[in-house]
């Protein structure tokens, strides 16, 4: 039997979740709130509470993290980094990271191969954890995730909320990937590992996000939202730092070595399905 276990059930772990449980995998996944673990068990998966007492099930044979680390480190490494060790019947493990170890670009490409010069302190932190899963007897699968999105979690919903702006910062681009594509790389890695592999999970048409939020309202036929200088945009922090990376990333590597072929090559094709969803 195969077992997947999640360390934290978040966006991307549980589009996995949901590709592998059909096909009679076994899945369990982990949080450290109430509301969590109720949430885990409503969907049928097994139940783990997140503590430093923790212990790998024997039966588990593949693992994915998505718990992101702290300013004290990966909490996984932290607080089960032993039972990882110690876990006999793991073949594969994937660490999901972020394109942000790569740092700014100036709008340029960039592959697995490019220098790692994270330039905001949450890239940091990703590739030192990045480095510790490498240091695992058997190292971890890396997937450095461009911008996430997919049902729940959209351009599309942002217009229909009124929250959606089109903040301008020349040559800004940004890559970006849909959910269900992810899952379909874990899914080819599993079937094809390789461990303390890289792979960039993106789509094929990196672009500025400004262009992203006209065409979501024109898919709903609502008014475009008016351009916003980015040096007048009231930002919180974190909405800041992505705009300190401006580059393109290449999906080169998920294609020729796992075969990965993305069900949403680009934004388009992503916001038309789910702008049909939501009009159903």
């Amino acid at each position: 039997m195969t077992h997947l276990f999640c360390f934290g059930l978040g966006f991307s772990a549980r589009a996995l979740a949901r590709r592998l449980a059909p096909d009679g995998w076994e899945v369990s996944a982990t949080s450290r709130s109430a509301e969590g673990l109720a949430a885990i068990d409503a969907l049928g998966y097994r139940v783990v509470r997140f503590e430093s007492t923790l212990s790998i099930p024997d039966d588990v044979t593949h693992v994915v993290v998505s718990a992101p680390p702290g300013a004290d480190g990966d909490p996984v490494l932290r607080l089960c980094g032993d039972a990882l060790r110690q876990a006999q019947g793991v073949v594969w493990t994937a660490y999901l990271s972020t394109t942000g170890v790569y740092g700014d670009h100036g709008g340029g490409w960039v592959t697995e191969e490019s220098p790692l010069t994270p330039n905001t302190e949450r890239g940091a932190r990703r590739l030192a954890a990045e480095r510790q899963w490498l240091e695992l007897p058997r190292p971890a699968h890396l997937f450095r995730l461009a911008g996430i999105y997919g049902p729940g979690r959209n351009q599309l919903l942002t217009v229909l909320d009124g929250t959606a702006r089109r903040i301008i910062k020349p040559g800004q681009i940004f890559s970006r990937i849909h959910v269900d594509d992810i899952a379909t790389t874990l899914n080819a890695s599993i079937a094809k590992p390789n461990p303390g592999r890289a792979y960039d999970v993106c789509d094929d048409e990196p672009c500025p996000p400004q262009d992203v939020v006209a065409y979501a309202a024109e898919l709903l036929e609502m008014p475009v939202p008016a351009e916003i200088a980015f040096e007048d945009a009231v930002l919180s922090a974190m909405a800041r730092s992505f705009y300190a990376d401006s580059k393109r990333v290449s999906n080169r590597r998920i294609k020729q070595e796992l075969g990965v072929k993305l069900a949403y090559p680009s934004y388009r094709e992503g916001l038309k399905a789910l702008a049909a969803e939501l009009k159903r």
